[in-house]
Parts: structure tokens; sequence; C-alpha cells
């Protein structure tokens, strides 16, 4: 422990939740990882290119003390941040590892190779949250270890659904990859057969999805069923899941997001698309009900499958409590160590 804390760590992401995003990787690995060794994060501009700007201004005001640089590494924008730092952190002799969060990396793969090559093969160890982005990259050459997403288990009290009503409960940032619009097509089918149906949608708008999903709930004239509650604090939307008994994952990219963490932890049955590795994740009839992305139909039956099978509700409840407790950060901080260890 003595030689962690002679380390320093520049984690570099998207610190954005002062301005109402949901928290990243960077704010919240970043602050446990604090409890281990010397931690420095960057960026919380707003604005993308000032964002770039202040990570390469951190990099450079603290590379001569820093042992290692940690990159969130997505599929869009950011994968270019992660690109250019990269090229920094060579140039300066300086250890990086890559954290591929983008659910829709493995495309970057095929699709930038030269960028991919340079990034992912000089890094000291590509970090997968997840089985499907892993072995990807081993497929594709890349050196590639696992360190699943985290939560603090305590913050989520598991409460059993012995039984489900057609209460659902949709908790993501609205962006059209996450395919929010698919939870209201839901609704919309369930409501022809249970007039009683009702779907909170919690979190902040990225790209004007959240708008449009007001405009589709009021054309199908649903809109009295549906709650917005735009962002939320974490306590606060983890006591309103009280009032909910099936928890939806409606996206069409994904890796291992923590809502459907959060959501396991909570004791929701869950009804998921089979987007990336949330199909290497769940076992379908097991710790979810999976459908194929884009087929509100199949998760209208499935929910509805729930509703009459109370064993079935009591089954997935128990098994997705119980998966969830081997993500606990306390049983995780370990590889994080070991990996901070070997350096």
């Amino acid at each position: 422990m003595e030689h962690l804390k002679k380390i320093t760590v520049l984690y570099l992401g998207n610190k954005l939740r002062s301005y109402g995003c949901t928290p990243t990787g960077v704010e919240t690995l970043g602050k446990n990882l604090s409890e281990l060794t010397n931690v420095i994060t960057a960026s919380d501009k707003k604005n993308k290119f000032f964002r770039l700007l202040d990570m390469i201004f951190v990099f450079f005001r603290n590379r001569n003390r820093i042992n290692l640089v940690l990159i969130d590494t997505y599929s869009g924008i950011a994968f270019y941040y992660a690109f250019i730092i990269s090229i920094m952190c060579r140039i300066s002799d300086v250890k990086y590892v890559p954290i591929l969060r983008g659910g829709d990396l493995f495309k970057r793969l095929n699709q930038n190779k030269f960028l991919s090559y340079n990034i992912f093969n000089n890094s000291l160890i590509n970090v997968s949250p997840s089985i499907f982005i892993k072995e990807n990259f081993l497929s594709n050459g890349y050196k590639t270890r696992i360190i699943p997403n985290f939560i603090d288990l305590g913050l989520y009290p598991y409460l059993h659904r012995s039984s489900c009503s057609p209460s659902l409960l949709w908790v993501r940032s609205f962006h059209k990859i996450y395919n929010p619009q698919m939870a209201i097509l839901v609704l919309n089918e369930l409501l022809k057969e249970f007039p009683d149906a009702n779907l909170c949608m919690v979190g902040p708008d990225k790209d004007g999805s959240l708008n449009d999903c007001v405009k589709l709930s009021n054309k199908l004239n649903i809109q009295r069923s549906v709650n917005f509650t735009g962002i939320l604090k974490k306590e606060e939307w983890v006591k309103k899941a009280e009032k909910y008994d099936i928890f939806l994952n409606t996206t069409n990219y994904d890796n291992l997001p923590v809502s459907v963490l959060e959501a396991m932890a909570l004791g929701f049955p869950i009804v998921s698309t089979n987007a990336g590795g949330l199909s290497s994740f769940h076992k379908d009839k097991f710790d979810a009900l999976i459908v194929e992305k884009e087929d509100f139909l199949s998760m209208s039956k499935n929910i509805k499958l729930l509703i009459s099978d109370n064993s079935l509700s009591e089954k997935l409840s128990r098994n997705a409590r119980y998966k969830a407790e081997a993500f606990d950060w306390g049983k995780l901080k370990n590889k994080w160590k070991n990996l901070l260890l070997g350096l």
C-alpha cells in the first residue's frame, strides 16, 4: 500500500456532472481510485474543443510526476481525444491505459485501423468493462484485461419483486443511441391491455431525444402515463425506484452500463435489448429478459410475461441482485490495485 501512495495517476475524461449530465467514469472511478493512490482528473470544460485543450494543458503541467494516464475511451468524438492523448504519452514516455467505455468501439477497430493501432497497440494494457469488448479487442491483437464497472452496493437497498405490475422505470441519458423512444412505444402497447400501466423516465437530455419522447407520447395520447423527471440525484431516483416493478433498457449500443448494474442491485426484473456486451452479460430468463434491438413488440410481450408469472419475477429479481453483488467496489478495487502495483 505504501508503494501505491507514491504513484500519481492522471485520469482524463468528461467531467460534466455540474452541467446536469450523468456522472462518467472519470467522476466515479476517479473518486474511488483516490482511496488507493494520488489521482488528478480532467476535464470539466463544457465545450469539446476547450475540454481537449484543458486535458492537454493538465497533462503537460503534471507530466514530470505522472506514472500513469487513464483515458476514458468512447466511440464518438472522444475517440480522437484518446488518440491525441496517446501520442502525447508516447512522446513523453508516460504509460497509459485506455478504458474501453464505448459500446460501439469494436467498429472503430475496422473503420479507423490506423488510429486504433496507434492507441491500443502502444498502451500498457487496454481495460474493458465487458467480455464482449475484450473478445473483440483480443481478436484484433490488442492486449486487453477485464475490470468491470462497479457500484457501491450499500447505496442500493434490495427490494424483492415477488410480483410485477405494469409500472416501468427507465434510467439513462436521453440520446438516440439509447433509443428512449422505444420505451414510449412499449408503454403504448401495454396500455392496450393494462390501462394503469405507467412509465417513469429519469435522466438528462443530451441530443434533443427528450423532446422527441415528449412529442411521441403526445402523438400517441399517452402523456398522462409518462413521467419525465429530468436528471435526479442518485438518492432521489433510488427512492423513486421503490414505486416501480420493471426496469427497461432500450439501448442500441452498449457495453456494461452502470444503470443496469444499479437496477439489478435494487432487485428489478430487467427487460433489455441485446445490444453489444449486454448479450454476453445477461443470461436470458435467468437474470433478465432479452429482446432484439428496436423490437418494442417483443419487449412488451416479455413484460406481459413478467406480470403474469410471479415465479419468473421472483427468479429475475433474486438473480439480478445476486449478480450485482459481484460488482461492488469492495470486490473490484483489488483489480485496480493489481494494475497499479504492476507499474
